[in-house]
């Protein structure tokens, strides 16, 4: 396993040396040498007689996770220390790593040497079908000025999708609410309202921005009306600059499918994926959207009413629905976020978390004592019957220069190199909880521990992966709508009291979360689901759509909102420019994907039922039978061979339904 330090030194290293140094020097350097070895006429890859697996297949595999090794922390340290060095640095390597990628993927000789490889080896079959479908749809069989075309727009692409992240962070970090009224903030969370407090020229303010913590704690929270209203607007107005970005990236991929022979974008994605066909994935959204409209209906009917009886307002606004959604979740249940927070003391939830992992899957996590980017980063290494295994960084709190969200980043891969030697995974959660304060230790919300388990599904099913070839290992080559399985899965136990009695403790008292709170947090756990589906099937639709044809302009916006016109039971207001924040889709890999994530909810949905146990949470060998089938084998079978092998049938989309309770 690599030392981070050193990549890390690397790049703090490098990203003080001119265009021209950095080009001989430590990545450039690396990406020369990767291409000259792989792309090169001369190289006896392609020029040599060997037509076997090993030795055609295995260095190239190979050569990958040399790429990773170098690329992965630059990518990483660029979201989550976010300066100019670290984005010059990251804005200077995307040519070479495009041109490197398009060269390699159109290598004519290379594709035909890979084409009549043939092998035994089921997860060898795996790797050569991926790898003669990636060159397919690479352009490989395209004209030459084709091809210099597809370089072109793929390096443009990398280009635009760092732009338009970029745009967003800088939007984000630029604005700040500040509040002087303390009466603007009574009735908040104490640990949010030490979080925004600041002593200014011998006053006391409260600063509120549009990360994550602090937006959500405002739009939950936040009593001051206006104060909302200008939050609200900021977010949705952020980035106005990402039109033009969309525009440019929307041609570039409807082009590039176009170029490849596909009506559009959307028809060129499904090539890699679980579903089979577009009207396929409109069908799926629409019979969800239709299944949860007669509830969401009824969900929006008395939040309104609710809001009516408590304040007076006659019409509800978007920047009213979380803040009176919260009191009326309060009323029906006497629940709150606020009741739970001082129970899930981050470093707690954690750690029970790792013991969770570790007394179901059989390994242990132990705090290595190794360099990281950040002192609040938190890394394991991980034992499976004694050995080494894995490791993981936990990079949890919110902080100016990182990039908001939460994600799981894999870095290096589980597999047999081509000397034969053994390599072992490791991988990075990222979230934006509330920072640490002097008062307080970083406390969550109980979406927060979903969202902690959500990306610890993800982390598992890349460093429990046991596969020989990288290419299909941990979360390589798994089809894109069925990567959110092992996440969805696992959050779902987030709800359990057998699951959240082993890390909630007062923060203060040392008492336990009581039976009864447990319990609201399961009843609640539905609460405006239906809602809550509406919203998720607005993205997903407006998603695909707009990669099954050619949008410019004013058509996106149109689009959007013809799609709202069913979706969205609350007319958003006009300034509303949800596309320039939708990081996903033109940011984040989620093109004509988004989808994926209500797909997978249907596997994720029916192993829950099928590994529920109601006195300690999980099936104990159920778990180990999806450590065993579905983790470990990564992607070198189809996920839904894999869920027919393990429970010996197919996934019901009934469970779904019954997930989210709705009539």
């Amino acid at each position: 396993m690599k030392q981070l330090f050193t990549i890390l030194f690397l790049f703090t290293s490098f990203v003080i040396f001119s265009q021209d140094d950095i080009e001989t020097n430590g990545f450039y350097y690396k990406i020369s040498l990767a291409t000259t070895l792989t792309i090169n006429e001369e190289y006896t890859i392609t020029n040599n007689d060997d037509r076997s697996y090993e030795e055609v297949l295995k260095p190239l595999q190979d050569l990958d996770e040399e790429l990773g090794l170098f690329f992965t922390p630059l990518s990483h340290l660029n979201s989550v220390m976010n300066s100019e060095e670290t984005q010059k640095a990251y804005e200077a390597s995307i040519p070479l790593l495009s041109k490197f990628s398009s060269e390699m993927a159109q290598n004519e000789a290379l594709f035909k040497k890979i084409e009549a490889i043939k092998s035994d080896s089921k997860e060898a079959k795996k790797v050569l079908e991926h790898e003669v479908r990636g060159f397919v749809l690479s352009g490989v069989n395209l004209p030459e000025d084709m091809k210099k075309r597809m370089e072109e727009i793929n390096l443009k692409l990398s280009e635009l999708s760092n732009q338009f992240s970029q745009n967003l962070l800088d939007a984000t970090n630029a604005y700040e609410l500040i509040i002087e009224d303390a009466k603007d903030v009574e009735g908040m969370p104490q640990s949010d309202i030490d979080a925004a407090k600041e002593e200014l020229e011998g006053r006391t303010i409260y600063k509120f921005t549009l990360q994550i913590p602090s937006y959500l704690a405002y739009m939950t929270y936040g009593p001051n009306r206006e104060y909302r209203k200008a939050l609200s607007k900021a977010y949705a107005t952020r980035a106005p600059q990402n039109a033009e970005v969309i525009d440019q990236i929307l041609a570039l991929k409807y082009e590039k499918s176009q170029l490849l022979g596909f009506g559009s974008y959307a028809h060129y994605a499904l090539e890699t994926r679980d579903a089979n066909h577009e009207d396929d994935v409109i069908s799926f959204l629409n019979e969800l959207a239709d299944a949860a409209l007669p509830q969401a209906k009824n969900e929006l009917a008395e939040l309104k009413a609710f809001a009516l009886k408590t304040d007076d307002i006659e019409e509800l606004e978007g920047y009213d629905v979380g803040y009176y959604s919260e009191k009326l979740k309060k009323e029906k249940f006497d629940f709150d976020d606020t009741m739970t927070k001082p129970y899930f003391v981050q470093s707690k939830v954690l750690q029970g978390l790792l013991d969770i992992v570790s007394e179901l899957f059989g390994v242990t996590f132990k705090s290595a004592d190794v360099p990281t980017w950040h002192e609040c980063v938190k890394p394991f290494d991980i034992f499976e019957e004694g050995k080494l295994s894995g490791r993981i960084y936990f990079d949890l709190e919110a902080r100016k220069e990182k990039r908001g969200g939460a994600w799981m980043n894999d870095w290096e891969t589980h597999y047999i190199d081509s000397k034969g030697e053994l390599h072992l995974p490791s991988a990075f959660i990222v979230c934006n909880f509330s920072p640490t304060t002097q008062k307080t230790p970083s406390l969550l919300r109980h979406d927060d521990v979903v969202t902690l388990f959500h990306e610890m599904g993800h982390a598992i099913h890349h460093l429990f992966g046991k596969c020989k070839e990288r290419s299909v290992s941990g979360i390589n080559g798994v089809a894109w709508d069925v990567v959110e399985f092992p996440s969805q899965f696992l959050e779902n136990f987030a709800y359990e009291s057998a699951i959240l009695k082993r890390f909630g403790f007062h923060y203060e008292t040392g008492e336990p979360i009581s039976n009864e709170l447990m319990m609201k947090i399961k009843e609640t756990k539905n609460f405006q689901a239906a809602l809550g589906i509406l919203r998720q099937v607005e993205f997903s639709l407006f998603d695909f759509v707009l990669h099954q044809n050619l949008y410019q302009g004013e058509e996106v916006q149109s689009l959007l909102d013809g799609i709202r016109e069913k979706t969205s039971l609350l007319k958003p207001p006009s300034y509303n420019k949800f596309q320039h924040g939708f990081a996903h889709i033109f940011a984040g890999g989620y093109a004509a994907g988004y989808y994926s994530y209500k797909w997978a909810e249907v596997l994720s949905a029916d192993a829950f039922f099928s590994c529920l146990d109601n006195e300690s949470g999980f099936d104990k060998e159920r778990a180990r039978g999806y450590k065993e089938y579905i983790l470990a084998s990564g992607g070198a079978l189809e996920m839904s061979d894999l869920y027919q092998e393990w429970l010996g049938r197919k996934a019901d989309v009934k469970s779904l339904i019954k997930l989210y309770e709705i009539a």
